[in-house]
């Protein structure tokens, strides 16, 4: 396991994903109305200097953006001063997809295993899974996941009884559907939130 001080993005490559979140933000500003990137910006500067779980946190948003997701701002919280980010590509993050829901499913799985899952990749980058309401809500930003589709996180209650859902727009709407939590698809990765 990584010790907390290598999870840190170099000065250089802080620079060059900083403008890309800038550019992304400004592109899609209805994503955040009412949220200024100036004020982005210097939350996310302050982490760049700050202890090493804040410098943790930019790497585990920097993970989202190598992975495919494409992170952007979505919401805003007051109480604690964080920013709420969301994958926002098109299509479900193309370097998350083949994946199983979770090591159970993955142990599971006798032969054509995955190379990983989606809960344990997530756990690894520092993120969280969308739940089920924080996908209908990125849903009604844009069209998302038209040919693709997304694992979520799955109640427990459902994922005890060997199922996983997934989230997906089809014919203009939106669905959640279920699998075995074992299968895995070559278009199906899985959306991810992280507050910084």
């Amino acid at each position: 396991m990584k010790k907390l001080s290598e999870y840190i993005l170099s000065s250089d490559d802080f620079v060059v994903f900083l403008g890309t979140l800038k550019y992304r933000f400004a592109k899609n500003s209805h994503y955040h109305p009412g949220i200024a990137w100036q004020d982005v910006q210097i939350r996310l500067e302050s982490y760049a200097t700050g202890n090493a779980l804040q410098q943790r946190k930019l790497w585990s948003l920097h993970e989202m953006e190598r992975t495919g997701g494409e992170p952007n701002v979505v919401d805003y919280n007051p109480t604690t001063g964080a920013y709420v980010f969301f994958d926002c590509s098109p299509e479900s993050p193309t370097g998350r997809r083949s994946l199983c829901y979770d090591d159970d499913a993955l142990y599971a799985r006798k032969e054509f295993k995955p190379a990983n899952s989606a809960m344990e990749m997530a756990m690894q980058m520092g993120v969280e899974l969308m739940d089920e309401a924080q996908y209908n809500s990125l849903q009604q930003l844009g069209v998302f996941d038209a040919k693709s589709s997304s694992w979520i996180k799955t109640p427990e209650d459902f994922r005890s009884l060997g199922g996983g859902l997934f989230g997906h727009r089809r014919f203009g709407r939106v669905f959640i559907n279920a699998n075995g939590a074992q299968s895995y698809y070559s278009d199906r990765g899985f959306r991810s939130v992280l507050m910084v």
